[in-house]
């Protein structure tokens, strides 16, 4: 792993640009047990937004590489990276932060990481919802960590607060949020064609010139499904070192469901196979729109000059917004800040995606056991099956053309996006929330019974069975952190007390 990391924290290929450059990766834990540092993990996974949960099985590295000439040095360059790793996707926050470490770490070494580390482990815990202010360094950062029931699109600038701070807080309007329009300016009349992709979980190779446009390029990506989870793996930078490099490049079986960044030439020759190549150039903050890449056929992808493009045999679904395009395109010609350029697409994408969300989110909605069929004595009925064939039934009255203007295919876009790893995760986790809710409605019908009177003609084997579900419900219920008052936790624990007082004593020491 820290082998990985290593290689993960230089740029692959050479290039002549010196100075510093930031740039991020994504590394899949390798073997030991994936145990949690942190006991608040269920709670702030709870309340996070499903885009900004704590992974598990993978580690995200926030790199600041600095290489300037240096003749004392065998190689003639003072080369070097401070890298941050964490499990939490704050790619704003963390970049904000290393910018005030580095230059100084670059100067004065350990003891002022030392000093960092000290600050930085007396922060408070990140709780959705709330805003923060993380010292550091002499500079207060203040940030909100975003929460769930928070407004899709909404900007959380508006509600900081300045407390008496001094000096005066350095003020992120987001804790994740990239420039999407500086990211996707040479593939906006694309940026349909890449949606549906990202959608499906098609595997993407984004190939760029420099570690900082190509993991710009994948997290814009995978930012674009928002508020849908992005289910597949994908790698911001990724080099001919990585330890799966094997797995991706092997011509013996499909590439895997992956967006993967690289920089290195090398990877045009051991990557051609892939279905989707997407060839990027510098991002450019210009004042003009950069030449829109071309869509091209894979066999184009033989040459090492490959010129930017996007390298598929891909159809689309649905058809091209052209409003949009034009509205981007005259905001640059009336120099619009990026800012509102990236938030009118921000927009558009979370407008398509909730489009086609929607009527999936209302029939799974459907499959939920109505409330009066929840008894407290039995357990509570059982969800639904998904039917593919009764949802696209549904798409005549309650489509996504209802509340979308894109024309075009959407039932054979469903029909392919059941086959994505993208819906086995969402339906797994809304089947897993649903469950949940019966669970707590269960819990919520017991509370309401009167136990007493289902006691009278029980005997000591049903009395004591239903101690050891109560128990069983009650500690599952703390465990999953389930939407219920602790108040109605309480009441259940106190049931069990009645239930355990009223019976022999030789039973109540067992219990």
């Amino acid at each position: 792993q820290k082998t990985s990391i290593c290689y993960l924290s230089f740029p692959d290929s050479y290039s002549g640009g010196l100075g510093d450059t930031q740039f991020s990766f994504r590394l899949r834990q390798s073997g030991g047990q994936r145990t949690t540092h942190y006991e608040d993990d269920g709670e702030y996974n709870r309340e996070a937004p499903l885009t900004l949960q704590r992974e598990s099985a993978h580690y995200f590295g926030y790199v600041y590489f600095r290489q300037v000439k240096d003749s004392s040095m065998k190689r003639g360059y003072f080369q070097k990276s401070l890298v941050l790793v964490s499990r939490l996707p704050y790619v704003n926050l963390f970049q904000s932060l290393l910018q005030l470490i580095a230059p100084e770490y670059f100067d004065k070494l350990e003891p002022c990481l030392e000093a960092v580390c000290n600050e930085i482990d007396q922060w408070p815990p990140p709780v959705p919802g709330r805003t923060l202010n993380l010292p550091v360094m002499g500079v207060v950062i203040q940030v909100r960590i975003p929460s769930r029931v928070d407004k899709p699109g909404s900007s959380p600038v508006k509600q900081f607060n300045h407390e008496n701070l001094l000096p005066a807080p350095l003020v992120l309007p987001s804790i994740h949020e990239l420039d999407l329009f500086r990211c996707f300016q040479p593939v906006l009349i694309h940026i349909q064609m890449l949606w549906e992709l990202m959608l499906l979980g098609e595997p993407i190779v984004v190939m760029a010139p420099s570690p900082t446009v190509s993991s710009e390029m994948v997290l814009a990506l995978t930012s674009c499904l928002a508020p849908l989870r992005y289910c597949c793996d994908y790698r911001p930078y990724f080099t001919i070192h990585d330890s799966e490099f094997k797995e991706y490049t092997t011509r013996t079986q499909a590439p895997p469901n992956i967006v993967v960044g690289v920089t290195n030439p090398f990877f045009i020759k051991t990557l051609q196979h892939w279905p989707h190549i997407l060839r990027v150039g510098e991002l450019r903050m210009s004042g003009d729109l950069p030449k829109q890449v071309k869509v091209k056929k894979l066999a184009k992808l033989r040459t090492l000059d490959t010129k930017p493009g996007i390298y598929t045999s891909y159809k689309t679904f649905l058809h091209k917004d052209k409003t949009l395009i034009k509205r981007l395109l005259k905001g640059i010609q009336r120099k619009r800040p990026s800012e509102v350029q990236s938030a009118l697409l921000r927009r558009h994408l979370l407008e398509l995606t909730q489009s086609f969300i929607i009527p999936l989110e209302h029939y799974i909605a459907s499959l939920m056991p109505l409330q009066r069929a929840i008894t407290p004595w039995k357990n509570p009925p059982q969800i639904r099956p998904f039917r593919q064939e009764d949802f696209m039934k549904t798409l005549e009255h309650a489509g996504p053309q209802l509340t979308c203007v894109l024309k075009g295919d959407w039932l054979g876009l469903y029909r392919r996006f059941f086959k994505s790893p993208n819906f086995d995760g969402w339906y797994r986790q809304r089947h897993k929330e649903m469950t949940q809710k019966l669970e707590a409605l269960h819990l919520e019908a017991i509370c309401e019974a009167n136990i007493v009177a289902w006691m009278k003609d029980k005997s000591e084997v049903e009395i004591v069975d239903l101690v050891l579900k109560l128990r069983e419900k009650l500690v599952r219920a703390r465990c999953q952190h389930l939407p219920l008052k602790e108040e109605t936790l309480q009441r259940v624990g106190f049931y069990i007390e009645t239930i355990i007082g009223s019976l022999p004593e030789d039973l109540q020491t067992v219990l």
